[in-house]
């Protein structure tokens, strides 16, 4: 029953990193209740300060005054060098997700196609400010004003999911900034069934962490209160990238007030007559569900020389299950 030397140890390893955990957040709820005590007297009673989302973080967003809804935002991106007589990649990352999903990728591009490469956080996500704006409209505005500003359009254009609603509507409206499209496990429908992203926004929002924790003991934390509703351990890893600290206080980097109120928005797909004539190649997951055989048409009228390649063994998050496919596929495309 006690098992192997090596998995009693790691169970010793778990309990006394469970155990530290468990001390810091005594000794943070009693500096909590001390302080308490001491500025509002023992009757006075007090809750824990909640860190789902620290000023600091708050302080970037835009006010929530129609006129600002209208207006492109600084996105944060980072560029990596390269021929600048080619267009550039740019890459969008979907719901939840930041630039740093494709740091890998991004380095793997440049080096080997030469171009330069671009990472981009989208609104209300990663770096960027926020905004009560989630529309694919304000999205596509954005990169609309940064693109030019950069000196990267026309672009070679690769979204994934949200990203990939994004750059296809930005090639609808705007195909002079787009040298080639490629949409990742994504088609340009509304996908309203999808209803675990809204169950991933409130378990989020309902996560609560003391101040004063160490930055491992908080993640564990958050980890063990969204494991009651995001069973899958990968998926909360990749939530768990939005979990921040600042000024001693964790909260979630993403927009998740924004998200909660307009998920339908971001859960759809803007209705378009023009179409977008340069080549596409919608690249799709081999064990995702996301892009169905019904949707073909939708995509052949808005894109009318796209192409589908599916990558075998990829879900939904087709570049971080087959990076090396990913790659190749974009590289192939872009021959």
């Amino acid at each position: 029953m006690g098992g192997t030397p090596g998995e009693r140890g790691r169970r010793s390893v778990r309990r006394t990193s469970l155990g530290r955990c468990a001390w810091s957040l005594v000794a943070a709820m009693l500096r909590w209740a001390s302080a308490c005590k001491s500025l509002h007297g023992a009757l006075n009673p007090c809750r824990p300060s909640s860190s789902r989302m620290p000023k600091a973080l708050r302080s970037s967003s835009v006010s929530d005054r129609g006129d600002a809804e209208s207006r492109p935002l600084p996105l944060s991106y980072k560029l990596l060098d390269g021929e600048a007589a080619l267009p550039a990649i740019v890459l969008l990352h979907g719901l939840f997700g930041s630039k740093t999903n494709f740091n890998s990728i991004a380095k793997a591009l440049a080096q080997q196609t030469g171009r330069r490469v671009l990472t981009v956080d989208a609104r209300n996500h990663g770096d960027s400010p926020h905004s009560p704006d989630v529309s694919y409209e304000a999205m596509s505005q954005d990169l609309q004003h940064l693109l030019p500003q950069l000196g990267l359009a026309p672009c070679v254009l690769v979204g994934h999911s949200m990203g990939g609603k994004t750059a296809m509507l930005l090639a609808l409206q705007r195909p002079e900034l787009v040298d080639r499209l490629i949409p990742v496990d994504i088609s340009p429908v509304a996908h309203t069934s999808l209803s675990h992203f809204s169950t991933y926004v409130a378990a989020m929002k309902a996560v609560d962490i003391p101040d004063g924790l160490p930055r491992s003991c908080a993640r564990k934390l958050a980890d063990e209160q969204l494991s009651g509703v995001v069973q899958n351990l990968a998926v909360r890893q990749f939530l768990l990238t939005n979990l921040v600290e600042v000024d001693g206080r964790f909260g979630w980097r993403v927009n998740l007030d924004a998200l909660a109120q307009h998920m339908d928005k971001v859960l759809t797909f803007p209705q378009r007559q023009e179409s977008y004539s340069g080549p596409t190649l919608f690249l799709i997951g081999g064990d995702s569900a996301f892009v169905q055989p019904s949707h073909h048409p939708e995509m052949k009228r808005l894109f009318p020389r796209a192409q589908m390649q599916t990558v075998p063994n990829a879900g939904h998050w087709v570049h971080a299950d087959r990076p090396q496919d990913f790659v190749a596929a974009v590289r192939g495309f872009l021959t």
